[in-house]
């Protein structure tokens, strides 16, 4: 009992010290760019036999360089602490919107907007647990992969090198297994027999994936900047030097 109550103890600190030292407009950006992904995600931008991209793609490139961003300088945890707290914000927001979605109105006819906003439950499940998934798997990755630079761990090919590997896996699993959820366990039992095949979750997983990869391709540069700025500002230096002396 001690060493959990210890464990929660030192999680609480390190959680609550991480979120005074990394940069609020990052976090802000983050869990805006997950709450649009989710709104965006409504409408479908291309569908064919090969691919289906909605409109969260549109974004999705920022949740990821965000993620890249904060696990090069604060490490994988302090990413994935970050994506759990943009999941439980949008969860919460996805409430709000259900609940206004739910609510009467006698001024217009709000119909069609009520159907955005209150969503569908399995689509929204799908969408959190594949986003939790894949964001777990990018941060760990990415930071993996920047081990594996000894001679030059901060340099730009370092960054494109783990950014681009991480993401495009990372990407892959969270189209793949939103896709398995949604479309082949839940659609057929709610949506008339609506449904994928295992086949066409993968096709559309991959190429999705190659999709949102040339998005990070062309935005990355800007992660880079930003964590040479973080470096150069010694940003975090308490959160750092905390996990370092708990190691």
């Amino acid at each position: 009992m001690r060493e959990k109550v210890s464990w929660f103890k030192r999680e609480r600190i390190e959680t609550a010290l991480l979120l005074q030292c990394i940069p609020a407009t990052t976090v802000s950006l983050f869990v805006v760019s997950v709450i649009c992904m989710n709104l965006l995600a409504n409408k479908t931008l291309i569908q064919t036999q090969w691919i289906a991209l909605d409109g969260g793609i549109l974004i999705s490139w920022l949740s990821f360089m965000c993620m890249d961003i904060i696990t090069k300088h604060f490490g994988p945890k302090a990413s994935s602490k970050i994506a759990i707290l943009a999941s439980c914000i949008n969860l919460m927001t996805c409430l709000i919107f259900y609940i206004a979605s739910a609510i009467p109105s006698n001024a217009d006819d709000y119909s069609a907007l009520d159907r955005i906003l209150g969503g569908t439950w399995f689509i929204l499940l799908g969408s959190t647990v594949a986003f939790l998934a894949s964001a777990v798997i990018n941060n760990f990755l990415n930071w993996t992969i920047g081990k594996a630079f000894i001679d030059n761990p901060d340099g730009g090919k370092a960054f494109a090198a783990r950014s681009y590997i991480s993401t495009f896996i990372g990407q892959f699993m969270d189209n793949l297994i939103f896709s398995l959820i949604v479309f082949v366990g839940f659609a057929p039992i709610f949506w008339d027999g609506f449904h994928w095949t295992v086949i066409q979750c993968i096709t559309c997983a991959l190429t999705g994936a190659v999709a949102e990869l040339i998005m990070e391709i062309a935005f990355s540069p800007i992660g880079y900047k930003i964590t040479q700025n973080w470096k150069k500002r010694n940003i975090g230096k308490e959160y750092i030097k905390y996990m370092n002396s708990t190691r």
